[in-house]
């Protein structure tokens, strides 16, 4: 089994920052890509960022600049920093990777999100 926990998540004014933590236990072999995506009232889910394996990032234009993915590969984390965040930025923010089990192969895993409010 393989699980994906996030932590970091919380109420902050317009401006601050916040860091969020995702991190992967259970049987894992390998993982490859890991990402967050955000899914605000109303709206879809959408891509935040992404890091694959070897560190290359990929960021949403309307974080650009402001946020941060990360990861360390030996703790199986995966990290955002988000700074100068906005009320437009309030969502609920869920981790996602792709990850080898050593049995069943690769599959795609969500964490179960955490609440992000900013307050203008």
């Amino acid at each position: 089994q393989v699980q994906l926990v996030e932590s970091g998540g919380g109420l902050v004014q317009a401006g601050g920052s916040l860091r969020l933590s995702c991190a992967a236990s259970g049987s894992i072999h390998s993982i490859n890509a890991m990402g967050w995506y955000r899914q605000a009232p109303g709206k879809q889910r959408e891509l935040v960022a992404a890091i694959t394996s070897g560190g290359t990032t990929k960021d949403a234009d309307s974080v650009k600049g402001r946020f941060t993915i990360s990861r360390d590969n030996a703790k199986n984390t995966v990290y955002l920093q988000m700074n100068s965040l906005k009320p437009e930025d309030t969502a609920v923010y869920y981790c996602n990777a792709d990850i080898h089990d050593g049995s069943s192969g690769w599959g795609d895993y969500w964490g179960q999100g955490t609440q992000v409010t900013v307050s203008s």
